[in-house]
């Protein structure tokens, strides 16, 4: 065989080798950075051009080799990248709540940003930011200002979450009709389909972790899409223009959370949500005042009135004041009325389009009824039901925000209801309506625009049917809580109802994300005909502290607190506003009891609520201040008590303790305890 034939195929096989081994390399790690306590070490990686970031807790491995980037509408920004510079910070800083879980926060991460830009032609830039916290991490891309790339249509994002122990899932799904309003279901994590956000997970070992976002602005939110084993791809919501997110540069993403802990109330426990959120910027927000609050509402769910004008009609001046009369009596300092305005007549479920934000009905004087509660310290709480028509509802959202500031309402509720994906939206070019997400580009500038508008003029914004909390309520305080679950209504029509452990899951879930306004409170444990509600009596009073909200509805009749008079008596003293929340115990699905501080008194309030398992929870009152005793008032499932066949079951009765006490709860099947601490 001739050398020169010889020489030419062993560099010719030297070549396919190297190539093999470029191929099967091990990521390059090219930045990393460990928690403040270096529980977690997060590392960003290069694959041949193409980035991964990995996530280890102790040394193990929690999340690995997960891919970064997008699918853009001119090609894939995922590839063909290197890096071209990074920088770090660490940060260790309190910032105190006007309102919330607690009054002060840590903010304690270390964060490395990491530049990288395409060796292609192209030449587009990206850069990566990691914040790593001793309880979880957020990271978010940048898109920098950039010759080669004035605006990003994304397509789709690319970012994955590979789950590395084998865990178990709390679900709800995505893509559906109802948003967010189902009951949570329990699954290994290899069998998800597509799931909302926050999703918590408890792997067999017992670590627990939730994948959600923070600072959703001007973009779509998150879905999970399984892919392959325990591998989750982010799925942006859809946009009636076919791409999922249109933005000029620069600008950021959201941040993209997962939040670790070895206990499911470390979880609840975690600031990682709201720390990732810029800082206040309405200034003094002493307006926005937590409260508690009664409605023109329940008896329409019980089908007893209507928001339709007619005999039934509930928003009435006559009904109104009564409840105004009742709210200034037991200290209560708004009343929600919904259906005071035109529009609800026929059929306005996804067709808002006879809605008039600006006037009331003939039968509810308005202008009469905020004078007339001023006088008793009670503010109306405005209610604005859009039937999904949003540029109609934004067309009027001046002036009715005008109306509601003139007359001295400070807070309003409002509504989205219409199946997901039906959004109305003009189409600029006359055509046929475009359908938009709840949790769209096109909605998440709609949520942030109404909120801007309402702090304009002191008002605080309650939305149902809403987008999803993600942590916006620290940068505009006035966002002071939403529904985004499956709430109390559908103990009064759902079919199921509510069963007890969604309240469980909620708190390991849903709460994760922020406040929720779910309208406990249901005395007289009846629905629509009679319908049984799957809960004692004790834990109706319960679901005030366990269900953490800075606005609290009483949601029941007036006339059903009359009738349970002694159980009422905790609604009227529980407060809404905290110094202090801790998680004493709780397992996904199954239990959880919470204490939390007053904000502007000494007191203690307790609440602890199981699913449809009766349980002994042992407390240890450690938490109380030392060397002071305190009066319980305890509010408990009285003997025999069970959600099924015996849920009135009650028993309130008053002890002293202190700090160096413990108390066995005790909870009826379906149960719930709840007790306020007061110093002696």
């Amino acid at each position: 065989m001739p050398q020169f034939v010889l020489f030419s195929r062993v560099i010719a096989g030297a070549s396919l080798l190297l190539f093999a081994a470029l191929a099967h390399a091990e990521p390059v790690t090219v930045a990393s950075a460990t928690s403040p306590d270096k529980v977690l070490k997060v590392s960003l990686q290069l694959d041949g051009g193409m980035p991964s970031y990995r996530v280890e807790r102790f040394g193990q491995e929690v999340v690995g080799n997960s891919k970064l980037g997008f699918q853009l509408r001119d090609g894939r920004l995922d590839r063909d990248l290197a890096v071209l510079g990074q920088t770090r910070r660490s940060v260790d800083e309190t910032w105190e709540q006007p309102w919330g879980e607690r009054r002060v926060t840590r903010n304690h991460y270390n964060e490395f940003t990491v530049q990288l830009g395409e060796t292609t032609a192209a030449k587009r830039r990206l850069d990566v930011v990691f914040r790593v916290y001793d309880d979880g991490l957020g990271f978010r891309y940048h898109f920098p200002e950039q010759p080669n790339l004035r605006e990003a249509i994304i397509d789709d994002e690319l970012t994955e979450f590979a789950i590395t122990p084998v865990s178990t899932a709390w679900w709800i799904p995505a893509g559906e009709p109802i948003h967010y309003e189902y009951l949570y279901q329990r699954t290994p994590l290899d069998q998800l389909p597509l799931a909302h956000t926050p999703m918590t997970l408890r792997s067999s070992e017992g670590l627990h972790v939730s994948i959600h976002e923070a600072a959703l602005v001007d973009y779509a939110g998150m879905w999970l899409r399984r892919t392959d084993g325990q591998r989750l791809r982010a799925q942006l919501s859809p946009s009636a223009e076919g791409w999922k997110v249109r933005r000029a540069l620069p600008f950021n993403t959201p941040w993209r959370t997962l939040q670790i802990s070895d206990t499911a109330g470390g979880l609840v426990e975690s600031s990682l949500i709201l720390n990732l959120n810029d800082p206040n910027v309405l200034g003094d927000v002493s307006w926005v005042k937590p409260s508690k609050y009664l409605g023109v509402w329940w008896s329409m769910h019980l089908d007893e009135e209507s928001w339709a004008t007619g005999p039934k009609h509930a928003a009435t001046t006559a009904k109104t004041r009564k409840v105004i009369d009742f709210a200034a009596k037991h200290g209560f300092r708004g009343v929600l009325v919904e259906g005071w305005n035109p529009g609800w007549d026929g059929m306005w479920v996804g067709n808002g389009y006879d809605f008039d934000f600006t006037r009331p009905t003939a039968d509810f004087d308005i202008e009469a009824l905020s004078a007339y509660g001023a006088k008793k310290g009670v503010h109306l709480i405005g209610h604005h039901e859009t039937g999904c028509a949003i540029e109609h509802y934004e067309d009027q959202l001046g002036a009715a925000l005008d109306l509601y500031a003139r007359l001295g309402v400070d807070s309003f509720k409002s509504g989205y209801v219409c199946d997901d994906g039906q959004v109305d939206r003009r189409n600029p070019a006359g055509g046929p309506l475009w359908r938009e997400w709840h949790d769209g580009q096109f909605m998440a500038r709609h949520h942030l625009k109404v909120v801007q508008e309402a702090a304009k003029r002191h008002i605080a914004v309650n939305p149902h049917e809403p987008i999803k909390d993600t942590g916006l309520r620290r940068t505009y305080p006035n966002w002071i809580t939403r529904e985004g679950a499956r709430g109390m209504e559908y103990n009064a029509w759902g079919q199921p109802p509510n069963p007890p452990e969604h309240e469980v899951n909620l708190v390991f879930t849903r709460m994760l994300s922020g406040p929720m306004d779910y309208t406990p409170g249901i005395l007289s444990l009846k629905g629509r005909h009679g319908q049984a509600i799957p809960s004692t009596l004790a834990r109706q009073l319960a679901l005030y502290v366990v269900l953490y909200s800075p606005i609290q509805m009483a949601a029941d009749l007036p006339e059903h607190y009359e009738q349970h008079r002694e159980a009422f008596r905790f609604i009227e003293d529980v407060a809404v506003d905290w110094d202090d929340t801790r998680v004493l115990d709780g397992e996904v699905g199954d239990y959880v009891t919470i204490v939390r501080k007053d904000r502007n008194s000494r007191d203690w309030f307790l609440g602890s609520i199981t699913d449809e398992s009766g349980r002994v929870l042992p407390v240890s009152l450690g938490f109380l201040e030392p060397g002071v005793r305190y009066r319980a008032e305890i509010y408990r499932d009285g003997d025999g008590a069970d959600f099924r066949s015996n849920p009135f079951a009650f028993k309130r009765e008053v002890r002293e303790v202190t700090s160096a006490d413990a108390m066995n709860i005790v909870l009826a099947p379906g149960g719930g305890q709840a007790i306020r601490f007061t110093p002696m």
